[in-house]
């Protein structure tokens, strides 16, 4: 008996960046795209305070309140009345953008519809790779001079870009436990939402 997908596969990459910064998701396929963006938040750990919008087969997604200008751009359709099961069958990916001005693109791959027994009630990270950069850092060519200041003691900025990053930063910081953690609690209204890395733990003994 064929069973309907009630959830999908999703690759996430942030675009312009090497090496690759990635995550592996599953999400429930009844969701909606505002539920989408709140989940790619806390896969990434973005604190969720800039503009954002879906990009899909040419259309825009988002809260139409507060992407809609009034200057003649694009229609912006309201992404709390689609779900992505509206999509089975269509072109496997799409785009998501955060923070216009850093204009974070995130590459989002369909990689499989999935019927899952028993359905999902969250978002779950299977696996990724490498931290997200700081907000507010310029984009992928700022976060690119950002890394170059922080690797160098010697460099006059070292200290304050550090102490802006929250006093240490490492690119290759990965915590699959913290994702889905944050992963559960996403769609809360009080999620916590970390500026900062969380500080290494001091080694025991």
């Amino acid at each position: 008996m064929f069973q309907p997908p009630n959830a999908v596969r999703l690759h996430v990459s942030l675009a312009a960046i090497e090496p690759e910064i990635w995550r592996r998701l599953v999400v429930p396929a009844d969701w909606t795209l505002d539920r989408l963006h709140l989940v790619l938040q806390a896969a990434f750990g973005w604190t969720d305070s800039h503009l954002h919008e879906f990009r899909i087969g040419g259309l825009r997604y988002g809260d139409p309140a507060l992407l809609d200008d009034g200057f003649g751009d694009p229609r912006v359709f309201d992404y709390a009345e689609v779900r992505l099961q509206d999509f089975v069958g269509r072109d496997g990916s799409f785009t998501y953008a955060y923070d216009f001005g850093d204009d974070w693109e995130h590459l989002i791959r369909v990689e499989e519809w999935l019927a899952l027994d028993p359905a999902p009630r969250h978002a779950l990270c299977l696996e990724g790779a490498r931290a997200r950069p700081p907000e507010d850092v310029g984009g992928p060519w700022g976060y690119e001079d950002f890394l170059g200041i922080i690797r160098d003691p010697a460099h006059e900025d070292h200290r304050s870009t550090l102490r802006w990053a929250g006093g240490h930063f490492n690119p290759e910081w990965f915590d699959l436990d913290l994702i889905n953690k944050n992963l559960r609690n996403a769609l809360r209204a009080n999620a916590r939402r970390r500026l900062h890395q969380p500080r290494p733990k001091a080694p025991k003994g």
